[in-house]
Parts: structure tokens; sequence; C-alpha cells
């Protein structure tokens, strides 16, 4: 029999919310050996086509005052060639290193090819990360309760840099190493079928990882609701949407905090809180040309619709260092079926494989992904969606960029095909040579609040 002290004892274990342990210090130990400080298998592949993470020694012949002058961002490997062309007439050759959708979208359209260049290992932090993401690896916990989750233990760093779920790989791409505070001004497009452009909307942005401010404690992070990724952005094109704004003040516990968006809306001249921006709701910010839970990857959200679990990691083919975009127009970008396959910049890399399905009793329009995910940066490279019949319909590019000032590979544009019907691309044309993704200042939080709309977001 149960004494009754043993018994409490088990009550209140059963109703604290289940979590996650953490690494033991001996598997902490490998970052920085034969990890990298966040987390990736240091040394190259068999045949040295993915070369040896070695810290970045390229950051010391970078031009500061270059990135700096507000001109159109550097590109280190302009110079560069080619190593091979992949396309669908000579697919089958690289299947290994494609992903389903990759394949799907070249064999949909066989004029699209994929240049394939050498690859640079070139995602690095300071070393306050560093320290942060060794000190999650043993502290930090996924504490669990219903749908919802969320982390404890995680600040300045990536949570779970020796990850042992599908759930910890997600979360690490919310928290992965971005820079503290950027800006742009960016547009995002969406495509008839016949291959006109349409002009989502045009405007500004403003990002900060509120989860990186240098120096913050636990406890504090804590009081601060778990503050992660806000951002500011007002919209200033096309005309009919021009002075609209939005702010995003997302957490990185869902248990404890949730996600607050609120809206400025120019008829209604009033900010109003947006209660459902998220899952598979059309993205108003492009058209409804794509669902918001699909932008940059598809961050880690509330109410988690989706089981994940670790497939393994392989070598692939994604998108890396796309710098060249930098310099490049609608023109130069925008094909009228697809995105212009030159302007693109593909690597091989090692990739974390993360499937999501959806749980028991939930619904989204998209029954099934795929996650390819970046084991230097934690980034979602490439993502494939299956409707609910099985067959795969939806495939999203994303393109990050190779800032040396920050320093990291940001992931800050994507492109989305549809398979059944057309395509839409954000974030991939900069027509303001003087708001390429800037880094800035980190600013005070109460700095992205609803009352912020207010300040700019009027007409």
């Amino acid at each position: 029999m149960f004494k009754p002290a043993f018994l409490t004892t088990c009550l209140l274990m059963m109703a604290i919310p289940a979590a996650q342990a953490a690494v033991s210090p001996e598997e902490a130990a490998r970052l920085g050996k034969d990890l990298t400080p966040l987390g990736a298998e240091r040394a190259a592949n068999a045949d040295g086509s993915i070369p040896e993470w070695n810290g970045c020694p390229d950051l010391k012949k970078v031009p500061m005052a270059q990135l700096q002058s507000g001109d159109r961002r550097w590109d280190p490997y302009a110079a560069e060639k080619p190593l091979y062309r992949v396309s669908a007439a000579n697919m089958a050759q690289y299947d290994a290193l494609l992903s389903e959708g990759v394949k799907a979208v070249l064999t949909k359209y066989p004029d699209l090819y994929l240049d394939v260049y050498p690859t640079h290992r070139n995602h690095c932090a300071p070393q306050w990360v560093y320290d942060g993401t060794k000190a999650n690896a043993t502290r930090a916990t996924l504490e669990v309760k219903g749908n919802n989750d969320g982390l404890l233990g995680a600040i300045n760093g990536i949570p779970f840099p020796i990850p042992k779920t599908g759930a910890e790989v997600r979360w690490n791409t919310n928290l992965r190493w971005r820079g503290q505070s950027f800006e742009s001004k960016t547009r995002q497009y969406s495509f008839t079928t016949n291959g006109e452009r349409v002009l989502g909307s045009q405007g500004f942005q403003l990002d900060q990882m509120e989860g990186y401010r240098q120096g913050i404690s636990l406890e504090d992070h804590a009081k601060q609701g778990y503050l992660s990724w806000m951002f500011l952005q007002f919209t200033d094109a096309p005309s009919f949407r021009a002075g609209e704004g939005l702010v995003s003040r997302d957490t990185d516990n869902y248990v404890q905090s949730d996600r607050k968006v609120s809206q400025y809306l120019v008829g209604q001249r009033r900010v109003r809180r947006s209660p459902n921006v998220g899952w598979d709701t059309p993205d108003f910010v492009n058209s409804g040309a794509n669902f918001f839970d699909e932008v940059f990857g598809s961050p880690y959200t509330g109410d988690e619709r989706y089981e994940y679990t670790i497939v393994g990691k392989q070598e692939a083919l994604i998108p890396y260092s796309n710098n060249k975009i930098f310099s490049l127009d609608e023109d130069g970008v925008f094909d009228k079926e697809h995105h212009k396959p030159d302007a693109l910049r593909w690597e091989k890399h090692r990739v974390w494989v993360v499937e999501a399905t959806l749980k028991p009793g939930q619904r989204h329009a998209v029954n099934k992904r795929k996650f390819y995910i970046d084991e230097d940066t934690w980034g979602t490279a490439l993502m494939d969606g299956w409707d609910p019949s099985g067959k795969l319909w939806r495939v999203s590019i994303n393109v990050p960029f190779y800032l040396p000032d920050v320093p990291a590979q940001v992931y800050y544009g994507d492109v989305l095909y549809v398979l059944d019907a057309s395509w839409s691309a954000r974030n991939m044309v900069y027509h303001d040579t003087g708001y390429q993704l800037k880094s800035v200042e980190m600013k005070p939080e109460s700095d992205f609040s609803p009352s912020a709309l207010l300040v700019r977001g009027v007409r």
C-alpha cells in the first residue's frame, strides 16, 4: 500500500507539465570540439565537398566600411563559378541530394535548374552566443502542457544544440542566431497563372530577437513574458494598403505566454488585436498567396497542431549565401512561371530532416510537412507539404543571406511553389539600396507595442 506522503508526491508529479531533459555535461563538452559551438558536426564530409567548420577566419577580410555605407550589400563570392548544374534532365544523378519538393519543382518546370557552388560554412556568432548555447545545453528543458510547449532555462543561444526530439530541433529554428536587431525595406509578390506579377505589399520592417538581448538573465526573461522574435511592419504600397501597420510580440514559452499580434488598418483608423494570424490562415501581407505558417520556413508556434519526428541527417543541396539578390531588381529575380534560376546560389550542406504529422483531432490544409534544416544555422532551408490525399502540394524554398557584419547567415526571403497552381515570393527584392538588411542597435521592447503602430501607421 502507498504511504500518504508518497501518494501526495506522485499526484504532484502528475500535475507538473511534462518536460524534456537537458543533456549531460559530458555531452555538452562536445560543443566547440567535435561539434561546432552551435551544435553542427565540425568535420568535413567523406569527400571534402562539405568542408570542416573552422570558425570563419574570412571575417577578418570583410570590408566593414563598405557594409556600413548604406549601398547595396557586398557579395563575397561574386567571382565563383558553379561546380555543376542540376535540372530535370540529370536530377536522377543527384537524387540523394534533392528534397522531394525540389525534384517536383524541377519536373514541373523543365527550364529551371540549380547552379551548385562551392560550399562555405560561414555561419558564426559572437562568443557570448557560444557561451549561452553551451549553458543552455545542460539546463534548457521543454515544458509541455496540452498542445502548447515552451522553453525553460534557455537564453542567448541555441536552446538544444544536441537535440533528441523533433520539437527540440524546431525550437532551435525559432531561437536560431540571426543577429539581435535589423531592419529592411522589402517587397512581396504573387504571380497569376499567366505569369503576371502582383505586388502584395511593399514596406519597412524592423525585426528584433529579444531572446538575444546580451546580459539578460533567465529571471528577467521570464518576467518579460519570455519575449522572443518581435517585429514592426509598415506598408507603403500598393496604394490601397499604404499606411497599414503590423506588430508582433512572439514568445519562446507558449505554456506561460502566447504570441500577440496587432494590426493598424487605415480604413478603421485604429489598432486591433489580430487573433487568427497563424496556421493555415491566408497571409494578407502577400494577398493571401500563402499561409501564415509557411513564412520563412514555418516558425514553431502556440497551440501546436503537429507532432515532429527526427527522420535523420543527410547531405542536401540547399540555397546559401544568396547575396547576389541584393544587386538584382525584379526582372533579375523573377521569371513568369518561376524564379530566375541564375538568381539563386545553391550549395551542399548537411541538414536535419524533420517530419511533421497532424496530431489526432487537429486539422490543417497541409496534412504533412517535411523540413530540411541546415545544421550550421538551424534555419529551415526547404519545406515540403502534402495535402490530405497524400499528394505533394506545396514547396517552400527559403533563401539565406550572408551578413558578415552580424555575423550570421540570415534566412530572410522565400519562394513558395503551389504545385497545382501558381507561386509567390517574399522579401526577394530589396528596392531601396539603403535598407538592405541593416543591422541596428536593439530597441527597448516597448517600441514593439500596439501604440507604436499609431506613430507611423497613419495616412
